[in-house]
């Protein structure tokens, strides 16, 4: 068996295992930390009592039934005066406040898809004049408009391979490049490092 042979056996090793391993890997952790919802019952329901052993996956099922119920619950008027309700003593406290604004706005974008953290995607330069990055359109606080002179626009540069962390930066729109491509392609391409392929989407119509 030649060098070259054996380097190239390796690496479709590689790609086959590392992909499989990884999400093994993250599947484990999502199942063992929804696993502790189990905390939640009573000792002598649990399956260790009447079992003897304890069975993975019971808190996946678990979580799943709590977060149904609560958006049923969320759903109707009753609930939605007391999320309302529980938002704004939440709006109240300093430093809370901050987190559950920001994080919300990102879980209503990521999710629901009806809020407006990431307006749209954008081609940006950076980190040079003669490089592009992806960057996310987000609010431009009022505070911070009234104080620049001409139109700019708020974005946020994530950065590879962890779309979390980035750059929030202020820049003329006139140099941007709007993208006609969703946020969850975008955040592919972040994440993949270009490697996953995003088809081509025809421009929006406006009706």
């Amino acid at each position: 068996m030649t060098r070259k042979n054996l380097k190239r056996y390796l690496i479709t090793g590689l790609v086959v295992w590392v992909p499989l391993v990884i999400t093994l890997w993250v599947l484990d952790l999502l199942v063992e930390t929804m696993d502790r919802t189990l905390l939640l019952v009573p000792a002598e329901l649990r399956t260790e009592s009447w079992l003897g052993v304890h069975i993975p996956g019971l808190g996946v099922i678990l979580t799943l039934v709590v977060v149904f119920v609560t958006g049923v619950f969320a759903a109707n008027i009753i609930g939605q005066r007391m999320v309302r309700s529980w938002e704004g003593v939440l709006s109240r406290i300093p430093v809370v406040n901050s987190i559950y604004t920001g994080v919300k706005q990102v879980s209503d974008t990521l999710f629901s898809g009806s809020g407006h953290a990431f307006r749209k995607v954008l081609l940006v330069r950076y980190p040079h004049p003669q490089a592009w990055s992806l960057a996310f359109q987000t609010n431009m606080p009022e505070e911070v408009e009234k104080h620049l002179d001409g139109d700019y626009v708020a974005v946020f540069i994530p950065t590879a391979p962890s779309p979390v962390n980035g750059f929030y930066f202020y820049v003329r729109r006139a140099e941007t490049v709007e993208l006609h491509m969703s946020v969850d392609d975008a955040l592919k391409n972040i994440i993949s490092m270009g490697v996953v392929k995003t088809e081509l989407r025809a421009p929006p119509i406006d009706i």
